[in-house]
């Protein structure tokens, strides 16, 4: 890649974390989930219409929650609102629900992402539901549990929920070729190596790419042996 051809990741920074760096800058460049995200799927038509739906995004870790949500954000307009549940509490509701208020009077919307939704409590949840059903917010909640078990009748049914795959073995081979375009003459890696590596990351994108990041630094050539202790 030329310094005159434009990235379709975040490359600019060699001190962020490998995964951080190699986030999509489209939803085209999102892999392992065309079965939403293509011109003619669900999450693909809304984008192409322009108007989003609350949803919940159910899948593993590392399968690209957090990246949907914000180019979904982002290729839509509206304000990028991110909540983790783990750590949120009802001021920071309350916070994001008057910011949200004070965006649509000047016209602007606002996609509320709530990592970790299953984690808030009945009353967190329902608090929710007059700015979905008023428009206020568009909500997009990821969980890595089965929001049939875990979320509010009440919220789910003013969502759509959709089921994001593990990444399989062709697509994380993909991710690491693409880190590979970010270090000069490549990983380390014998054949055998790299798809031991492949494996021991089981579907998990983000946990990939950050093991590319410790191989990177190890003396070429690594076989399988030599990854397992290094990894």
């Amino acid at each position: 890649m030329t310094e005159h051809t434009p990235s379709l990741f975040n490359v600019d920074d060699a001190s962020r974390p490998l995964a951080d760096r190699l986030r999509p800058l489209s939803l085209s460049d999102v892999v392992g989930q065309d079965h939403l995200l293509a011109a003619d799927s669900p999450i693909g038509r809304m984008v192409n219409a322009n108007r989003l739906s609350s949803m919940v995004l159910w899948g593993p870790p590392g399968c690209g929650k957090t990246t949907i949500a914000r180019l979904l954000a982002e290729q839509t307009n509206l304000a990028f609102e991110p909540l983790s549940a783990t750590f949120a509490g009802v001021a920071d509701l309350r916070r994001v629900f008057q910011s949200a208020q004070r965006r649509r009077e000047v016209g602007q919307g606002t996609l509320l992402f709530v990592d970790e939704i299953h984690r808030f409590n009945r009353a967190q949840q329902d608090s929710f539901l007059p700015y979905v059903e008023d428009g206020t917010i568009v909500l997009v909640g990821a969980t890595t549990e089965n929001p049939s078990f875990e979320l509010n009748g009440a919220l789910l049914s003013r969502c759509q929920v959709f089921v994001l795959k593990r990444l399989d073995d062709m697509t994380l081979g993909a991710l690491v070729a693409r880190a590979e375009q970010l270090f000069a003459g490549g990983l380390p890696l014998d054949n055998d190596a790299r798809n031991a590596l492949i494996t021991m990351s089981d579907g998990d994108g983000r946990y990939l790419l950050n093991m590319v990041e410790q191989v990177q630094a190890l003396p070429a050539p690594v076989d399988s042996a030599a990854l397992a202790a290094a990894v």
